[in-house]
């Protein structure tokens, strides 16, 4: 399932739990997709806390807590750990994460705690929602087949890793535009993994995060921007990613098309993507501003004079993910809505 309706699901589960109605979720994936900072969005999107419990680091009194004698008999001491209603609130999501490299002794631990919502006397307070994740066998990462008992306490969802998806999310989160145009011009290498060959570094996700984290510090510094590059996302995707931003220096002056000036379109194809992702995140950085409409206007009116027209709809989806309905507001989009229609599909 692709992140965004992971994300809608994962929503309603965390609100179905006031009514009753809540199953703990398990999210399969190869590591570096994202599957735990899904889950930290739905806690931001509800404000509320999310306790991230990691179970590969863990040993079974971890989660049942540690025997105490009280008078004549054995009690336990619930670990702090654990949702509590009064010192964490009364909603929440409780993560396990990497549940599937757990030792089997520590899984078994967990299966009341999933299921039964209790570890003994403790009990999930009501309003926290239980959701997992982990690795799966074939991504070479310390895995343990996940036991029936403790698998048939979940639904299961499989991560789809989606260009879209992850360009919206970078967009808003500040990702650097040229990492983001370099991905819309190789979406192949958003994420390769070859499980055989067991890299150290290679395309992901959060290595691309990495990736642009390495460009703010080592810009200037051309002698270390490549090491950097590589360090992130692996030799070849790195020298990729070097090659195309060393070529930016013949982008269109992006401050004139934003002024509505008349300026030429890049021949060059990989270009044209660094001037579409470059120019929506000029839209998105107007948003709000006393010249918003008039900015995003001439974007749009720049969208129509890509000679292929498929990169105009793209800058356009991309800028409607980040801006919202708002973009249909502006005088020139029902321009280039007209000028691209036989290229759209609208659902009824």
């Amino acid at each position: 399932m692709r992140p965004s309706s992971l994300f809608t699901v994962l929503q309603r589960e965390f609100a179905s739990t006031s009514a009753g109605h809540h199953t703990p979720v398990m999210i399969w994936g190869p590591p570096g997709v994202g599957k735990s900072q899904i889950i930290a969005q739905v806690g931001k999107r509800h404000d509320v806390p999310v306790i991230d419990i990691r179970l590969s680091q863990m040993e079974p009194s971890d989660l049942r807590g540690i025997p105490f004698r009280e008078g004549e008999r054995v009690e336990w001491a619930v670990p702090a750990m654990l949702p509590d209603a009064e010192r964490h609130g009364p909603e929440g999501i409780l993560f396990l994460d990497e549940i599937t490299s757990a030792p089997p002794s520590v899984s078994a631990a967990a299966y009341q705690l999933i299921l039964d919502r209790r570890l003994g006397e403790y009990e999930v307070p009501e309003g926290w929602a239980i959701f997992a994740a982990g690795n799966r066998q074939g991504d070479r990462g310390v895995t343990y087949t996940m036991p029936s008992p403790l698998a048939n306490r979940f639904a299961h969802f499989e991560f789809e890793i989606n260009l879209d998806d992850w360009v919206a999310w970078a967009y808003q989160n500040g990702i650097d535009d040229r990492v983001i145009a370099f991905l819309r011009f190789r979406p192949d290498l958003l994420f390769e993994f070859d499980p055989a060959h067991n890299p150290v570094a290679f395309p992901s996700p959060r290595s691309w995060e990495f990736a642009h984290r390495a460009l703010q510090k080592f810009d200037a510094q051309h002698e270390l921007l490549l090491g950097s590059l590589q360090a992130c996302v692996g030799e070849a995707a790195g020298v990729e990613l070097y090659a195309f931003v060393q070529n930016l220096d013949k982008m269109p002056d992006l401050d004139a098309i934003t002024r509505g000036e008349e300026v030429p379109v890049p021949d060059e194809i990989d270009l044209q993507y660094a001037v579409a992702s470059a120019l929506v995140g000029r839209a998105i950085k107007a948003s709000g501003s006393d010249d918003a409409v008039q900015v995003q206007g001439n974007i749009l009116n720049y969208a129509s004079r890509f000679p292929q027209r498929e990169m105009g709809v793209m800058m356009v989806s991309d800028m409607h993910r980040a801006i919202g309905e708002d973009l249909f507001a502006i005088p020139e989009f029902s321009q280039w809505a007209n000028a691209v229609a036989d290229l759209m599909l609208y659902e009824g």
